[in-house]
């Protein structure tokens, strides 16, 4: 990876899908040192612009066409919540292949100022939308959840608070304070990063007594939605010197895996521990040589799961090691740095090249005060929409630090 950039992640309603893919391109080709001409093709990832402004296809040549993005091939990726990691293991793939020399992974979606209506329609789309309604109903039966109460939240927030619901009942030791120290500690890191959403730090008892989402849930352990884009520049080895090979950070692992409709409480088959498994294989490594994390905490019942499934804490373990700090910067193995879904924000076609752009600042070394102890392997996880008790689609990253660093 040469290159990577970003804009800031919130709501700004001057801007279009265009304007931020723009920024996040700009950014990441100087980053890069290189120029347009470089690129050879891109792989463009956006969830939400067919449904809230109409432009269903050719989303990335129209994105990028203000750029002078022309000619080369544009390939548009829609994964769900996934999509960005998607965009960037097919570009990962172009290039082990030998079809491009240069790729580049571009994410960017614009969620902000849309009614909820149409913000409710759109997470529904994560979902058979044959059968959601009847499928919301027996998996939150499965998980022992209580009735859904009416109120403000989307349809993944209730999915998320069944399966915190079934956490709790699984695992004696687990409480919705863990939850809520998994918040603040995200809150805490994005306090420290200028790019990301909330920039105010919360306590653990700040965020239990905010309002609740979906019980046990409140406002801060889910992640808001909102606009930005994010990008990474991708080459082959031999035309790695075009660009700052210094920085360059090595991709030792790429991996997509989709749902199989497990059954709860199936962890052996989970899609996650499925697509970890086949990464650390390819990567020739295990969750004990991952020394950062980026996870997608769509809440904060999912970074704990998440952690469990990746083997980077054991199971009924996630949400106790944020409690002691493990997983805080200066801990064992510091998570979410940028501050997460939760912190940082979730611009869904962009957040999985976010959580990129955040590990390769880490492994430079550039990432200011947020800055984990030398980290040198570092692993992202980016799933999307639900197929019963797991997610639709999810990618698991893992990359490794420049050389010599």
């Amino acid at each position: 990876m040469a290159g990577v950039g970003r804009t800031r992640y919130g709501r700004f309603p001057a801007l279009g899908v265009g304007a931020l893919a723009r920024e996040a391109l700009a950014r990441c080709l100087a980053d890069a040192g290189a120029g347009l001409g470089d690129v050879a093709g891109v792989f463009f990832a956006n969830t939400a612009q067919g449904a809230l402004e109409g432009q269903h296809l050719i989303r990335g040549q129209i994105a990028l066409r203000g750029a002078g993005v022309e000619r080369i091939p544009i390939f548009n990726v829609e994964n769900a919540c996934a999509s960005g990691a998607s965009a960037f293991h097919l570009a990962a793939t172009a290039v082990r292949a030998g079809e491009l020399d240069v790729a580049l992974a571009l994410g960017a979606d614009k969620l902000s100022g849309v009614d909820e209506h149409t913000t409710a329609g759109l997470f529904r789309a994560g979902m058979d939308v044959s059968r959601w309604e009847a499928e919301l109903r027996e998996f939150r039966a499965a998980a022992g959840a209580p009735e859904i109460v009416p109120g403000r939240r989307s349809v993944f927030m209730d999915i998320y608070a069944a399966f915190a619901a079934h956490y709790l009942r699984r695992y004696p030791g687990a409480t919705v304070r863990q939850f809520a120290a998994v918040a603040a500690k995200n809150r805490r890191n994005a306090a420290r990063n200028p790019l990301a959403t909330y920039r105010e730090p919360l306590t653990v008892e700040g965020v239990l007594a905010a309002r609740e989402i979906a019980a046990p849930l409140t406002l801060p352990m889910c992640a808001p939605i909102g606009d930005g884009a994010a990008a990474t520049l991708l080459c082959s080895a031999d035309v790695l010197t075009r660009f700052d090979s210094r920085r360059a950070v090595r991709v030792r692992a790429s991996v997509v895996a989709s749902g199989s409709g497990r059954a709860l409480g199936d962890d052996a088959h989970q899609i996650t521990r499925r697509a970890a498994a086949r990464a650390y294989q390819r990567a020739g490594l295990g969750p004990e040589d991952v020394s950062i994390a980026e996870v997608h905490d769509a809440t904060a019942v999912g970074e704990v799961l998440q952690l469990e499934y990746l083997g980077l804490a054991p199971a009924g373990e996630g949400g106790a090691a944020a409690e002691r700090g493990e997983t805080a910067l200066g801990g064992r193995l510091p998570v979410n740095t940028s501050g997460g879904l939760e912190g940082n924000g979730h611009p869904v076609g962009a957040t999985g090249l976010g959580q990129i752009h955040e590990l390769v600042t880490q492994l430079r070394g550039e990432a200011g005060d947020r800055q984990a102890p030398r980290p040198r392997i570092a692993l992202a996880e980016n799933g999307g929409g639900f197929l019963g008790a797991e997610e639709a689609a999810a990618a698991v990253t893992i990359l490794e630090s420049p050389e010599g660093r």
